[in-house]
C-alpha cells in the first residue's frame, strides 16, 4: 500500500481539508497563523502560533517566546492559555496550533498537553494542527485528551 503525503504529513482519516472545516474552526486556525508571525525564536528558528477559543466564543492567541535561559521559554499554546486565564477565562472549547514541520504536523509538547488538560474541565476539546502554507491546506483534527491519555490531575476525581 502506498502512503500519500500531503504538506509533508501522511494523509490519515483524521486529516481534513481546511476548506471543509466549519468557519469557526477556520477562524481559529487563521488566528493561530497570525499569532505565529509574532514568534520570538532566535535560537530554534521554529515559530509556532496557537489560538484557544473559550466557551463564550472569545479567541486568545499566542506565539512561542524563547530566551537564552532555555527554561524560561514559553510555548505558543501556554502563551494563549495564560492570556485567557489572566482575563478570567478558564473554559476552553477548542485549540489550534500552526507551525512548519516538514514531516508531519506540530502538536503541543508534553508540557503544553498537560497544561491544557487542566482546563478542559473533565471533557475533551478538539485540537487542530496545521502548517502556515497557502490554501488549500490540510489540517490534523485530534483532541487534547487523544494527545494526552490518562493525564495527571488532582481535579475531577483523577
Amino acid at each position: 500500500m502506498t502512503q500519500v503525503f500531503i504538506n509533508g504529513a501522511r494523509d490519515e482519516p483524521n486529516v481534513r481539508e481546511f476548506e471543509s472545516l466549519d468557519p469557526s474552526i477556520q477562524e481559529l486556525i487563521l488566528a493561530a497563523t497570525e499569532a505565529r508571525k509574532q514568534a520570538y525564536c532566535p535560537y530554534s528558528n521554529f515559530a509556532v502560533g496557537a489560538a484557544l477559543r473559550t466557551s463564550d466564543g472569545t479567541i486568545y492567541s499566542g506565539c512561542n517566546i524563547e530566551n537564552g535561559a532555555y527554561a524560561t521559554c514559553i510555548c505558543a499554546e501556554r502563551t494563549a492559555a495564560v492570556k485567557a486565564i489572566s482575563e478570567g477565562k478558564r473554559d476552553f472549547v477548542a485549540c489550534a496550533v500552526v507551525a512548519q514541520q516538514d514531516n508531519g504536523f506540530t502538536t503541543p509538547c508534553g508540557v503544553c498537553r498537560q497544561f491544557l488538560s487542566e482546563f478542559v474541565n473533565g471533557k475533551d476539546i478538539p485540537l487542530y494542527a496545521a502548517k502556515p502554507t497557502n490554501l488549500p491546506l490540510r489540517v490534523l483534527c485530534t483532541s487534547v485528551l487523544q494527545l494526552l491519555p490518562n493525564g495527571f490531575s488532582f481535579l475531577n476525581g483523577k
